[in-house]
């Protein structure tokens, strides 16, 4: 059994499949690369307005004086989990001019430091980043993780980007601190229900929002494949498994 390609699992029951002497395996590098650049792609789409000024256009408006963007460099990038992906994005925005911040209990400050990032706690974060980015799995400590009280705390008009799952961001939440002002924009790729209908918050103009695209290049399904086809052929001829979940 194989989970969605990227390091997520949450969509198997892992319980089941243990009980049932059934083998999880993912593929949690082959896509590392087509999350990273979506994540890029969406934060500078957010910072300057790309999807507003696509459909002025093809609506035949020229607003370029209602289009003012920002720029990346020289802004506070907070990453939320600098795993694979987290680090990919790190790099990747260090060379825009970004100011990389993270956070992830899973590292060390020294490992977070030759990841690209300094590290601090999700207090700083959020009162420091201009833009946050997540990059963690879905888990029971983890759900709603950016709720009303991370928002309470925010630099006001930051803005917030999710690759990672739906659920991570309490979806009402997010809707109430973009309508009152507190967070500028959101690029969502991720929702906590897929699809996710056309809700306030998709339609909300400060949104970007897409159908879960992260994994979505040719060249990254075609690395789960082979990856994922190699973990067939181990688990059959009995041989040891990289990315062995249970």
């Amino acid at each position: 059994v194989v989970g969605r390609a990227g390091v997520g699992v949450d969509n198997i029951d892992l319980a089941a499949a243990q009980s049932g002497s059934v083998t999880v395996v993912n593929s949690p590098t082959a896509t590392t690369i087509a999350v990273a650049e979506q994540t890029l792609a969406m934060m500078l789409g957010l910072i300057r307005h790309l999807p507003r000024a696509d459909h002025a256009m093809k609506s035949g408006r020229w607003e370029k004086k209602a289009l003012v963007g920002t720029e990346l460099a020289g802004k506070v990038l907070g990453v939320i989990g600098l795993g694979n992906i987290g680090a990919a994005v790190a790099q990747r925005a260090a060379a825009f001019g970004m100011q990389i911040i993270a956070f992830d209990p899973f590292f060390s400050g020294d490992e977070i430091r030759q990841r690209g990032a300094e590290p601090v706690e999700l207090p700083e974060i959020y009162a420091r980043a201009d833009l946050i980015t997540l990059h963690v799995p879905l888990t029971p400590k983890t759900r709603n993780l950016i709720g009303g009280q991370a928002f309470a705390q925010m630099k006001r008009g930051g803005r917030l980007e999710c690759t990672a799952r739906g659920g991570v961001i309490d979806e009402t939440a997010l809707l109430s601190a973009l309508e009152a002002g507190q967070v500028a924009g959101a690029a969502l790729d991720v929702f906590a229900e897929e699809p996710p209908g056309l809700t306030a918050l998709v339609a909300h103009p400060q949104v970007i929002a897409a159908p879960h695209l992260g994994a979505q290049t040719a060249e990254a399904q075609i690395r789960a494949a082979v990856d994922i086809a190699g973990e067939v052929l181990a688990a059959l001829k009995d041989e040891p498994l990289r990315w062995k979940i249970v």
